[in-house]
């Protein structure tokens, strides 16, 4: 006999619960199959161009065959061991290509799950080398608009809203300094230094893109005068590279943009390709240096069942030696194709403010009901989807941030979507 074919929808419909979902009201989920370079293929054989690279994870491209290997490889050789008290090649190496690309300084790898438990992990090294010091120096520092993720520490740094309001009593207490798109986030820093100096442990920012936010782009000199400020007054700071990590502002960190080096940045999403989930914490010498002691209690306690799992740390070398000119050169395409297309989606009814960095294109549309829940948000996501095109609007900010192997065509084929959304309004 036959067994009858698996029912995905109604299996899914009993069971999951989806990620940023309001289940009384969506659509069932697209059932994918398979996904191969810049595509996903559903059930019924339709491809969909991943115009957003599966939230911002797939750098080169679906099952991209080198990390594949990779993994199976590892997975055939040493698939898990613990990580306290114990190494191995896959992590060391990892470590070791890290700091020879990350900005100057940053010595020290720890690994971690996740791009929230990457700033946890940034927040509980700020805030315990200060207690090294004999400092009771507890307040971070934060910008509007920020998102840094959905754990706790992680909410507490993240812009207060729609993602955080259920748990607002238990977050901690941050300073805010404006958004640095428009404001002089350099002087109100400088402001809060005069009055709370002596209480502020970091300064955590995304560096040139704030991204859940609203795909919001900052000027590279702010961000300069951040990181002077910080040093001369020793503070600590954390760059989130979660999403600008790994090539997708144009160089491989944000922070070579302005020509920085934090003291702890924060590394996930295209660590694996988009492969497997995964993550990882830099930070300099001296912070190291700090932990360093034969007094247990100042040990980092912190640390996952998969912190630095074999696999993983496979799957993020073969990407990381897939970062190379070719790489490059895509990225600078994607972004040429990007710039080309500015003008096209500047004129079309309803659009301002349309913004490239690197291979991301962000617009906004004029609606009013403005924000994270903006009724236009999921009638776009709709939209394309019918046409093959995946995208994922922040409320009324929409944009693009493809796989690298993405084409022109590809590209060409999400610009038309939008295009044919906002004139049928």
């Amino acid at each position: 006999m036959i067994p009858p074919a698996f029912d995905i929808d109604g299996a899914d419909q009993r069971h999951v619960w989806h990620p940023y979902t309001q289940h009384g009201i969506v659509d069932p989920p697209v059932a994918i199959t398979r996904a191969e370079g810049a595509y996903l293929h559903d059930a019924s054989g339709r491809a969909v161009f991943d115009a957003i690279s599966s939230w911002w994870v797939t750098l080169h491209g679906h099952a991209q065959p080198e990390i594949a290997a990779a993994i199976a490889e590892q997975a055939r050789t040493l698939e898990q061991v613990i990580f306290a008290g114990f190494t191995h090649e896959p992590a060391v190496r990892l470590a070791e290509a890290l700091v020879e690309r990350a900005p100057a300084g940053l010595t020290r790898v720890f690994f971690s799950d996740d791009g929230s438990t990457a700033v946890e992990v940034a927040l509980k090294i700020a805030l315990q080398h200060w207690q090294h010091r004999g400092e009771e120096r507890r307040l971070i520092v934060a910008l509007e608009n920020a998102y840094h993720g959905d754990t706790f520490g992680a909410m507490s740094v993240s812009a207060r809203g729609v993602f955080t309001d259920p748990f607002a009593s238990h977050l901690f207490e941050v300073a805010r300094l404006p958004d640095p798109v428009a404001d002089d986030v350099a002087g109100a820093l400088e402001d809060l230094i005069a009055s709370r100096g002596r209480d502020i442990a970091a300064v955590i920012v995304e560096p040139m893109l704030l991204g859940a936010g609203g795909m919001r782009v900052w000027p590279a000199d702010k961000l300069q005068a951040l990181r002077a400020i910080t040093s001369r007054h020793d503070i600590v700071l954390i760059a989130d590279e979660v999403l600008t990590g790994f090539g997708r502002t144009g160089p491989l960190f944000a922070c070579e943009h302005a020509r920085i080096a934090p003291d702890v940045m924060c590394l996930s999403k295209g660590i694996t390709g988009g492969f497997v989930p995964f993550a990882a914490t830099l930070a300099t010498e001296a912070l190291f240096d700090g932990f360093r002691s034969a007094d247990r209690k100042r040990t980092l306690f912190h640390g996952h069942s998969y912190t630095a799992n074999p696999i993983a740390c496979a799957a993020a070398l073969a990407s990381l030696a897939l970062l190379d000119a070719r790489s490059a050169e895509r990225r600078r395409a994607i972004q040429r194709a990007h710039e080309a297309a500015v003008g096209r989606l500047s004129a079309l009814p309803g659009v301002h403010d349309v913004r490239v960095l690197g291979t991301m294109i962000a617009l906004d549309l004029t609606v009013s009901d403005r924000g994270y829940l903006s009724g236009i948000g999921p009638a776009l996501r709709s939209f394309a989807l019918e046409r093959g095109v995946l995208l994922r609007p922040l409320g009324d900010t929409v944009y693009l941030l493809p796989p690298y192997c993405s084409t022109s065509e590809d590209l060409a084929r999400a610009y038309d979507v939008i295009a044919e959304f906002t004139e049928g309004r």
